[in-house]
């Protein structure tokens, strides 16, 4: 079943068809990290850890997700999470200092805000495809696939998990939310809704992306994802 498919689903999932997500996040010397951002990316769920750097997502309809963990001061952390029907997926995460390279998100009462300066800029030199909220708007799309439908820079790969974005030799592209790597070959109905959405930037390889994206950056395409997340 496509990840799309699921999503739907579970919009009228009963309890029965429910898992959870427990976890505990931690610096490099194992010390909890109270404190730290826990989200899922669609739907837009967003938990805080306790003092003892544990944190829990009950009653989440089962299905696949993909999370983002943040906490300032250190390298953000992503995963792919699959959650099982009256079951409890336990995760552990170790986030090591930050580099300061890709220190560029403001985060204000947990509200992550892009710099959309550096988008403009990097949009006139023309080296990549630019979808501005303009462009979004426009688009009215229902799924978040439906943004890619149109670029020339990358396609959309099908498996039997779902879709995800890929470069034009079907290996998947390094695909950025908000400055952190996601694992790659991501489902991208796991990404944010269109309506979250407020720029996409696409470049077909590492010699046109930003540089202060190289550390992931994938001769199969690099995508950054800017969302208007916590307003």
């Amino acid at each position: 079943m496509l990840f799309g498919q699921r999503a739907i689903a579970a919009q009228g999932a009963t309890d029965s068809d429910r898992g959870t997500i427990e976890g505990i996040v931690t610096d490099t010397s194992l010390a909890p990290l109270a404190g730290a951002s826990v989200m899922i990316l669609r739907p837009n769920i967003r938990v805080e850890t306790e003092a003892s750097g544990r944190f829990r997502i009950p009653r989440i309809p089962a299905g696949q997700y993909i999370l983002i963990v943040r906490h300032f001061g250190h390298r953000p952390a992503s995963g792919i999470i699959d959650v099982s029907a009256n079951d409890t997926a336990r995760l552990s995460y170790m986030l090591g200092p930050a580099s300061g390279q890709l220190e560029r998100t403001v985060v204000t009462d947990q509200r992550l805000v892009s710099e959309p300066a550096e988008f403009e800029q990097r949009r006139r030199l023309g080296r990549g495809e630019f979808l501005t909220q303009s462009d979004i708007d426009r688009r009215n799309a229902l799924q978040t696939a439906d943004l890619f439908r149109q670029l020339t820079a990358v396609t959309l790969v099908q498996t039997k998990w779902g879709y995800f974005i890929a470069g034009r030799t079907a290996c998947a592209s390094a695909v950025f939310v908000d400055n952190v790597l996601l694992p790659r070959g991501a489902n991208v109905e796991g990404l944010p809704s269109p309506r979250d959405i407020v720029a996409i930037e696409v470049y077909a390889g590492a010699a046109t992306a930003p540089p202060q994206f190289a550390a992931g950056a994938s001769s199969c395409g690099v995508v950054l994802i800017w969302t208007r997340l916590g307003s």
